[in-house]
């Protein structure tokens, strides 16, 4: 008995000791002076359903010179829209694990779609010794079908938690990766990790020789669980949106949207929010209540941002100046800002060949209450 007790109090200790020698996360101040508002019923915006009844979509992607768009579900299927008619047919299905926030996520076309017709996904799988990994591939388009599957970057760490998952070509024509710590926080400030990280790649998979560190896909690192990516129209610069804590060190909210940099370390696990002179990068924004933002997108001047927890789509303004960005505005569209969401938990946002902005709902990921009909796929167009 006296064994056992010794060596239970020893477990106990080394557990306090592992815990006491990790530092604790610094919290910083938060990068924008004004406050958030809320239109529940915002002017000039007229909404309507483009399609409905899907299950979490999570990706939607127009296709270039085509009346043709394609949609991730989550639960592992791409769907195909024709000239705005949902196909009953399945465009691919992908054998994926859907738990938590894993799955099948992020979508992205080649930019040079007509000589290079390749569709590129991101999702969650097992590998064959039973460890969870998430990988980026690409399939050759066939018009109602997808050829075979031509892995680009794998064993990408997974968990049922912070997935990233986002991915897009940019203006360079590279393909830009975000990707969460899976609640391991250490392995964001890991070059060796593939977690935690914004990657990047060229189209066939390749690192490309610019990239700010050796022969590494890491384009920036020090992230939390980034699934927004979108370039100022005008300057060509990175925005990523990144979700704050979640119980770490007692911490909570602090979602953040950034301008990274190739190369910029935002600092977490180490700090979070904003420090002057610190020896990492600072974000843009830093809300104090629960956001979190997920798909984002400039539209008509602003970026826009769908939210979960606060199931609004944000509408931000920003203002450039000495390439300085500070923040004008930020509003919640399609919330009261006292709980009442018109259409609930907004997973992206995506702008239309047509002029118009998507939003995607997902209501029925687990962490919603569903509308009637949901999930949706809803549009509205500015003059």
């Amino acid at each position: 008995m006296r064994k056992i007790l010794i060596f239970i109090f020893s477990l106990f200790f080394l557990i306090l000791l592992t815990f006491s020698i990790q530092a604790e996360i610094r919290v910083g101040e938060f990068p924008q002076n004004i406050d958030d508002e809320y239109l529940q019923s915002p002017d000039n915006i007229n909404v309507e359903t483009w399609q409905q009844n899907l299950n979490v979509p999570w990706e939607l992607v127009f296709l270039p010179e085509s009346n043709r768009a394609l949609v991730t579900e989550r639960g592992g299927r791409v769907l195909e829209v024709i000239e705005g008619e949902l196909q009953p047919e399945s465009y691919l299905t992908i054998d994926i694990v859907s738990r938590g926030e894993g799955g099948l996520l992020g979508m992205a076309h080649h930019p040079d779609f007509s000589e290079h017709p390749y569709i590129y996904l991101m999702y969650t799988y097992t590998s064959d010794s039973g460890e969870q990994y998430n990988r980026v591939s690409r399939f050759k388009d066939q018009s109602t079908q997808a050829g075979e599957e031509e892995i680009i970057i794998d064993q990408i760490p997974a968990g049922n938690y912070h997935d990233g998952g986002r991915i897009a070509f940019g203006p360079d024509d590279m393909l830009y990766i975000t990707t969460g710590d899976t609640f391991n926080r250490e392995i964001a400030q890991d070059l060796n990790n593939l977690g935690g990280k914004i990657l990047r790649l060229t189209p066939t998979g390749e690192i490309p020789e610019d990239n700010p560190f050796n022969n590494s896909p890491v384009y920036s690192l020090g992230h939390r669980n980034p699934q927004g990516l979108a370039w100022h129209p005008e300057t060509g610069d990175l925005f990523i949106s990144d979700h704050g804590p979640s119980g770490e060190d007692g911490l909570r909210a602090k979602d953040r949207v950034k301008v990274v940099e190739a190369g910029s370390n935002f600092g977490w696990p180490d700090k979070i929010g904003y420090f002057e002179n610190s020896e990492y990068a600072n974000p843009l924004i830093m809300w104090e209540n629960a956001v979190p933002p997920s798909g984002m997108i400039f539209y008509q001047g602003y970026l826009y941002l769908g939210t979960l927890r606060s199931q609004s789509l944000v509408r931000i303004s920003l203002k450039i100046e000495n390439n300085n960005y500070s923040v004008k505005k930020i509003e919640h569209l399609f919330n009261d800002g006292r709980g009442d969401s018109i259409y609930g938990r907004i997973r992206t946002a995506v702008v239309g060949p047509d002029g118009y902005l998507y939003f995607l709902t997902n209501n029925r990921d687990g962490r919603g209450s569903p509308r009637e009909n949901d999930d949706k796929i809803l549009r509205f167009k500015l003059d």
